[in-house]
């Protein structure tokens, strides 16, 4: 299967207490929103913190499409109360655009 990688950043409110909550959530990442990740053609999924900086490597189908998953995901209640409890914890970065909270970076090297 041919896949490609996409690679995200965000950072959490810069509060030790809710960092740490944050890590916690995601060592219990609750099945529906294991699903829905799974469902949308996301083959591994990996989510790296140092200190309050998120960055989230995605490895997707080439049928995979963000837009595609995020009306899904509008339209899954489950999801949706996920995303609520995350944005508690969560900050955008400065620059993002309305209605979004993760990046999609852009790589500049590769060896």
């Amino acid at each position: 299967m041919i896949t490609k990688r996409l690679c995200f950043a965000l950072d959490l409110k810069n509060d030790p207490k809710l960092i740490q909550g944050y890590i916690e959530h995601h060592q219990k990442v609750w099945p529906e929103i294991l699903d829905s990740i799974k469902d949308a053609g996301i083959i591994n999924m990996e989510i790296y913190n140092v200190s309050n900086r998120l960055f989230m490597v995605m490895e997707v189908t080439n049928e995979f499409s963000l837009k595609t998953k995020g009306e899904k995901d509008r339209n899954n209640t489950k999801v949706q109360e996920w995303e609520n409890l995350m944005d508690t914890f969560q900050q955008k970065l400065p620059g993002t655009p309305k209605g979004e909270k993760w990046v999609q970076m852009t790589r500049i090297f590769k060896l």
